[in-house]
């Protein structure tokens, strides 16, 4: 007994031990942590690659045998890694190490001299090496790696034809084709470029060729089993958009033979067809005055019996003639806004180069020659789906409601069936409020109808309307909407084989939909979902296919709404029995692959305490082994964990949140606490938060690290009140909190960025139960903001108060007490919470002016303040600087406030524009 009291001693007091020698995140931390990239699995599902990368440094790419941990085998810098499709080889590139590249910075070496990637070549049963170094591309097959393609330095030549007005610079290379395993092997020299048909089976090669009079370029093709080749296009001056068919036995490319740079490029479209003949196509009939369009791609259809391109009408004034009657300074340059513009100026502005590119489509028909004109259809709103099913396409117009786009961001459009063989438009239905996409097989366009919340189809044969889901007792809309726009739908999975089902989700439940509605709707998951909370989403294991196969088996992914648990379930195609668990708990489960055999998958799964690492299986998930371990440094360090926690809101709605606590968290003390919120949050409950630099909101895993309790509310909205909505969640929630007994209520922050800098802001002028508040890209003033522009987008701000987020649900005139009462703004001089502000100068969503309103409205009322600026950045930080910086100032702030820490220099002193640059101020003042 005496023994056994000893060894608990010890085991507890080591135990104690362990935990005082861990530490607080620091933010010296963020570098070295570690991320899981692609991984892959073999076709034979023997084999699997992880590849793990570091914030700032050097990755590794870790290659497992059976899912064995003993066969595992790790290569440094190595990314981009393929299988062969005979699972025997494993290709990737190992890049330079990133401290060289950083030292050959600092020594102002030219990019062009920095050491190169290096091709790596496994074969994996014997375990022999190749390195190819100096590499500067590689390409294989996108489905069968039977081959591969590199080139490593690359010729710099000049072109000094006589037709040149300058020299131009053309880089060429050597280029060696190789197949896996074998003595097979190609090799080209003076390459331009390159690359295979989807199948593997062929391979086109264009090539530079030096005559007297001008420089000329070939394209020649290689059909990579037999080893013949052929030269079907010469003599053009450059090369667009190689493209095989699906089968590889037909190509097409676009060429010019414009010399001089400054003359316009006119293009022609060549293909080579299935019997190895030119077929060149200079213009569509009928049409006059334009070139086939250089800026869309070709594309054949599934069956290669049509082609699509696109074309341009020539500008007016070309051939161009430069005006030389006028002077620059005299040119006028000026934005006209009218009032009949279907969209506003900075849209135009914003969208100016996608237009110059855009592009009107027509269809060649490979077995007649004949070129069918699609109309003035613009590329982006025709779909052909790969033409699996009869001669047409569908199109669909917003053209004639795109004026009310500003304020109505689900106005409909017209949609339309384009017959590919006369090119006749037939419009299907008018107004259509949705985004209708066809078929797998091409038998139906099909959308999800927002104003009475179900789904349609048209029988693109037949041209009838069905209602798919009208006999269903279902609902199909968001059940937690809570915006003035229509409500969105749970999705579909898509079709199963020749459009014969519909698969559509029900909050819960999957439904099979017959199309022809000769048979009843069928619940997949009989049901008994809605009992459990539990929500069922197909996973499409098979990324080649765009239908499911009934004959295979049904893989789901499961996640109890109650719980937040999740796991993936084998489900059944008849819906006679429940979906069976294959692997499902307290966790976040996420990316799960099958090999091309099915005998084995890999997925991911995390907590909030571990790390998303990888996992293998075989086919029916008895037996799971962790393949990666990241993050291994965690263990030193004070992590903590997370619990649902449950409140009622002002208006008597149940809520739940997440409250986050320090590790070895003792309910007898009391806690400083950080509430941080986005509309809902809640279903993150096993997410892993790494540790990073902020783009613009407080790192969790840093402040929980770092002993704050961290409390995230979901919130409920109600249309035209998002302030008071925000402030009935977030209080409740934060007194519900203190009345668990273990939070300082005398030390409470509040902070949240866009959408919930706005609500930060209002809540404070409601209630000083906040000691510091962090507000980023605030809008205060939504009188002001209503008016104005989303300059990322160029859209006016009028949708987003009427429609979506802000949720004011009418117009400034319809409801001005609306605004103005949920604008904080206009109630500042209540604010005293001390407050720090971040509004980037380049912010593209929410406008600058904004933070500047606030910060002097807080200045003028003598509310202790500081408004971050980052030149040059957006809505959120893009420099990885800028975010370590950021995170440092929000530490500090909050623990002075929070901790009583002593105050950063640049909160007592600020940055003056003569220091700016040239100190940061994080040093604390002595005061």
């Amino acid at each position: 007994m005496r023994f056994s009291f000893i060894l608990v001693f010890l085991l507890l007091f080591q135990n104690l031990t362990a935990q005082e020698s861990k530490r607080s995140l620091s933010h010296q931390d963020y570098d070295d942590w570690e991320s899981i990239g692609d991984k892959q699995i073999s076709n034979d599902g023997n084999w699997v690659t992880i590849e793990i990368s570091l914030q700032d440094g050097d990755g590794r790419l870790e290659l497992i045998k059976e899912g064995s941990n003993k066969n595992k085998v790790s290569f440094p810098r190595l990314t981009n890694a393929s299988f062969s499709s005979n699972s025997e080889w494993l290709i990737g590139l190992i890049k330079p190490e990133k401290d060289s590249l950083r030292q050959l910075k600092l020594q102002k070496l030219k990019k062009d001299d920095f050491p190169k990637d290096s091709l790596f070549l496994l074969e994996l049963k014997s375990g022999e090496k190749v390195k190819i170094p100096e590499i500067n591309g590689v390409k294989l097959p996108k489905e069968e790696k039977g081959w591969y393609a590199y080139h490593q330095t690359i010729k710099v030549e000049l072109d000094s034809s006589a037709n040149n007005k300058e020299s131009k610079e053309e880089k060429t290379f050597d280029l060696k084709v190789h197949e896996f395993g074998t003595e097979r092997a190609y090799n080209f020299s003076e390459v331009l470029d390159y690359g295979f048909s989807d199948n593997g089976e062929r391979l086109f090669v264009v090539r530079k060729e030096l005559d007297s009079v001008a420089t000329s370029k070939s394209v020649t093709i290689l059909d990579l089993e037999t080893g013949d080749t052929s030269k079907p296009i010469e003599n053009f001056t450059s090369y667009k958009f190689p493209v095989f068919s699906f089968k590889g036995d037909q190509f097409a490319i676009l060429a010019s033979k414009t010399v001089l740079e400054e003359e316009l490029k006119m293009y022609q479209l060549l293909i080579v067809d299935d019997q190895g003949n030119l077929k060149v196509l200079k213009e569509v009939p009928n049409v006059p005055a334009h070139n086939i369009s250089e800026h869309y791609s070709p594309s054949f259809s599934e069956s290669g019996k049509y082609l699509v391109f696109g074309w341009q009408p020539l500008p007016k004034d070309y051939p161009y003639l430069e005006d030389t009657t006028i002077l620059k300074e005299e040119r006028v340059e000026i934005d006209i806004w009218g009032w009949q513009d279907a969209e506003i100026q900075p849209m135009q502005i914003k969208n100016l180069k996608d237009k110059e590119k855009e592009s009107k489509l027509a269809v060649y028909h490979m077995e007649t020659d004949e070129i069918v004109d699609l109309g003035e259809s613009n590329s982006s709103q025709v779909h052909f789906n790969r033409f699996k099913r009869g001669d047409w396409a569908i199109k669909r117009d917003n053209s004639p409601y795109r004026r009310n786009y500003s304020w109505d961001i689900q106005s409909g459009e017209d949609l339309s069936k384009i017959n590919l063989k006369t090119g006749e438009v037939e419009l299907l239905k008018e107004n259509l409020i949705g985004s209708p996409r066809v078929s797998p097989a091409g038998n139906y366009v099909y959308w999800y109808n927002a104003p009475d919340s179900s789904w349609r189809a048209i029988d693109l044969e037949s041209k009838m309307e069905i209602k798919l889901t009208a006999e269903i007792d279902d609902l199909f809309y968001n059940q937690l909407h809570d915006s003035p726009a229509l409500p969105g739908s749970y999705g579909n999975a898509g079709w199963t084989t020749a459009d014969e089902y519909f698969l559509v989700y029900g909050q819960y439940h999957i439904w099979k939909v017959d199309p022809l509605q000769t048979q009843k709707a069928q619940n997949l998951t009989k049901g008994g979902a809605e009992k459990v909370h539990m929500i069922y989403r197909f996973v499409n294991l098979d990324t080649k296919k765009d239908y499911f196969e009934v004959n295979e088996e049904m893989v789901l992914r499961g996640g109890d709404q109650n719980t937040k648990s999740s796991g993936y379930f084998l489900g059944d195609w008849k819906g006679v029995n429940l979906p069976k668990k294959l692997v499902f708990g307290d966790a976040n489960y996420s990316g799960l692959k099958v090999s091309k055999d099915k005998s084995h998958f890999i997925y991911q799964k995390s907590t909030f305490k571990n790390s998303p690492n990888v996992y293998y299986t075989n086919a029916a998930f008895r037996k799971h082994e962790q393949l990666s371990e990241i993050n291994t440094q965690q263990s030193s360090i004070k992590w903590g964990d997370v619990e649902l926690v449950d409140f009622l809101s002002n208006d008597g709605d149940e809520m739940k949140g997440l409250l986050f606590k320090p590790e070895n968290f003792d309910p007898q003390k009391k806690y400083p606490m950080m509430v941080y919120f986005y509309e809902r949050r809640s279903d993150a409950l096993h997410h892993y938060y790494s540790p990073v630099p902020s783009a613009s909101i407080i790192n969790i895993p840093y402040f929980v690290s770092n002993d704050y309790l961290v409390f995230v509310p979901d919130i409920k909205y109600k249309i035209g009140l998002p302030g008071p909505s925000a402030y009935d969640c977030i209080v409740p929630g934060v007194q519900a909190m203190i009345a668990k007994g273990f939070v300082d209520k005398e030390n409470i922050g509040i902070q949240g960025q866009s959408w919930g800098g706005y609500q930060v802001a209002y809540v404070i002028t409601r209630t000083n139960l906040f000691k510091a508040a962090g507000a980023g890209a605030p809008v205060v003033n939504m009188t002001s903001a209503y008016g104005g522009i989303r300059w990322g987008s160029g859209m006016s701000r009028m949708f987003q108060y009427e429609q979506t987020q802000s949720r004011i649900g009418g117009t400034l005139w319809e409801k001005p007490s609306h605004y103005i009462e949920n604008s904080p703004l206009f109630f500042t001089d209540r604010v005293k919470t001390p407050t720090l502000i971040m509004h980037n100068d380049q912010d593209g969503a929410v406008p600058w002016y904004q933070g500047i309103e606030f910060f002097m409205a807080l200045k003028r009322n003598n509310v202790p303040s500081w408004l971050l600026v980052y030149n040059g950045e957006d809505h959120n930080l893009k420099e990885r600087k800028n975010k370590k910086d950021l995170s440092i100032r929000l530490s500090q702030f909050f623990d002075h406030y929070l901790k009583g820490a002593k105050a950063p220099l640049w909160m007592t002193e600020g940055i003056p524009a003569i220091e700016k640059g040239k100190t940061l101020k994080y040093e604390l003042s002595e005061e």
